[in-house]
Formats: structure tokens, C-alpha cells, sequence
């Protein structure tokens, strides 16, 4: 396999998990929100960490791939490595997430709580303008 050659297979494998991430962003549309994303974050480690499959010539392929080709032959030598890197990748992906969540939280209790203030002040509408007692009615605005 040349250089060229190997590049091609990545190029195209980048493509096809990019289309299998999409088509899962899809499956988890409907889900709940603290469902979906870790699910997501799962699926992104699986598709896109590589593990080293020759040392020599520095040659990389799915971590995912290696793992089920190795157990399904049963041949077990890159195994370990492999579940290691997915392993690796995956507790990276997942304390990025949880500084993305962490970063987030605060950020949407003060939306959430402005939206409530902001709705509390709002203007009465007509309807209860009209229910308010002769003495009590006020023009809005004034």
C-alpha cells in the first residue's frame, strides 16, 4: 500500500463515519437532551479514534475496526491496544464534554432566570385591561 493508497482509505473512511455520525445525530434527535449528547460523544470516539496498527511505518486504522476484526478471527494481538486507545479517547471526549456542560449550566440558569424577569415586567395584554375595574384602568405606557 502506498502513501497515496493510504491516504485515499482515510480520506474515505472520514466521509463514510461522517455520514454514520450524521445519520446517529439523526437516531438521537428525539432523545433526551442528557441521553443524547453522551450517546453522541460515544458514537464520535467510536468512528474517529485511530489506534497504530504498524509501528514501523507508522500506519494508524480505526480503533473500532481493529478491535472487531482481531476478536472476530481471534487473532488478539492489537486488541489491547486498541480498546486502550479507545479507552483513552473516550475519557478525553468525555471530560471535554463535561467542561462543555460545565461551562453551559450557568450560562442557561441566568437565560432562563432573565426570560422569567423579562416576562414577569411584561406589558398586560387587552383582554386584561378590560377586566380591570372603571377606577382601576391606566393607559399603558403612562
Amino acid at each position: 500500500m502506498t502513501d497515496q493508497d493510504y491516504l485515499l482509505a482515510w480520506a474515505i473512511y472520514a466521509v463514510a463515519a461522517l455520514g454514520c455520525l450524521l445519520v446517529g445525530f439523526r437516531i438521537t434527535g428525539w432523545m433526551w437532551r442528557g441521553l443524547r449528547e453522551p450517546l453522541r460523544v460515544v458514537m464520535a470516539v467510536l468512528l474517529f479514534t485511530p489506534t497504530l496498527v504498524d509501528p514501523v511505518r507508522d500506519l494508524h486504522a480505526p480503533a473500532v475496526a481493529i478491535t472487531a476484526l482481531d476478536l472476530l478471527f481471534k487473532v488478539g494481538s492489537n486488541v489491547w491496544r486498541a480498546v486502550t486507545d479507545l479507552a483513552t479517547f473516550g475519557m478525553a471526549a468525555f471530560a471535554l464534554y463535561f467542561l462543555f456542560v460545565a461551562i453551559r449550566w450557568p450560562l442557561q440558569r441566568r437565560s432562563r432566570a432573565r426570560r422569567a424577569a423579562a416576562e414577569a415586567v411584561r406589558e398586560p395584554t387587552m383582554s386584561e385591561l378590560l377586566e380591570q375595574p372603571a377606577g382601576g384602568r391606566r393607559e399603558p405606557g403612562l
